[in-house]
């Protein structure tokens, strides 16, 4: 059965598409980023170790919370809630539950895929090669408006980064001390809050059904605030993306001995 522009139903054009211009390079250079993000982060959370630098309490943002009694020493900053995990869970599972369903319901995210990954549509005049066009009304796309509320589990995986980001502060003797594992660690940290505070939901949990914002002036100076900031939240979502990678590489390669951390102070 023909599929996209040639099933049934469907406007005939005998042309795939008019366009002459270099189309497929954005949906195709996105394309590539999720996926290589995506890859790296099943192996990385899948590996269950080289995610803590005891010298200078380094922690891996894909394994923060760690709460099992399976997690190395010194890792579980928050206590072990749960028992030894069986070899294939990961210890990060709660983690990357909460911070994949908030990326993946994400509506910059949503279009990204949609364009480079299922090509609905790659582009502007570009035909797509579904037959056809249900929406987000069925399972399993209908699971995207969950957004709002990953967005608050976002949030408190937010603020435990920032806790891991004060406790990178430790120096090689102890007391205070700053590498470049603590440098990476907390541009992470900036560019996280900025994708999170961009957010959408979090533009409408902000200032939402305010009939007058007059009457909430807190309110409103917070909504202008993260109004400011929604424009950027494809490029803080993108950028954040490199980010969280390079600080994950980065404290696997010191966990695992491959180099040293450079110590800046202490």
């Amino acid at each position: 059965m023909a599929l996209g522009i040639q099933s049934p139903g469907r406007a005939s054009i005998g042309q795939k598409t008019l366009r002459t211009d270099r189309w497929w390079l954005a949906p195709l250079r996105i394309g590539v980023i999720l996926a290589f993000f995506v890859v790296y982060a099943t192996v990385r959370i899948f590996m269950n170790k080289w995610y803590w630098v005891d010298q200078y309490e380094y922690l891996t943002p894909l394994y923060s919370p760690c709460v099992s009694e399976s997690c190395v020493p010194g890792s579980s900053h928050l206590g072990t809630w749960f028992p030894k995990f069986p070899v294939f869970l990961p210890l990060s599972i709660i983690t990357f539950a909460v911070l994949a369903g908030f990326r993946g319901t994400c509506y910059y995210y949503r279009k990204a895929g949609y364009r480079s990954l299922f090509f609905s549509p790659a582009a502007c005049a570009v035909p797509e090669p579904h037959k056809s066009y249900t929406g987000e009304r069925k399972f399993p796309l209908v699971a995207l408006n969950l957004h709002r509320y990953f967005f608050y589990g976002a949030l408190v995986f937010g603020v435990l980064n920032v806790y891991d980001g004060v406790l990178a502060f430790h120096g090689k003797d102890g007391g205070f001390g700053i590498g470049l594992g603590t440098l990476i660690i907390w541009v992470n940290l900036v560019f996280l809050w900025l994708y999170t505070l961009s957010c959408h939901a979090c533009r409408h949990i902000v200032g939402g059904r305010l009939k007058n914002f007059s009457k909430h002036p807190l309110r409103y100076r917070y909504w202008t605030f993260v109004s400011k900031l929604n424009p950027k939240h494809g490029t803080f979502a993108m950028i954040s993306l490199f980010t969280v990678i390079l600080t994950d590489f980065y404290i696997m390669a010191l966990s695992a001995g491959w180099f040293s951390d450079l110590r800046l102070f202490n």
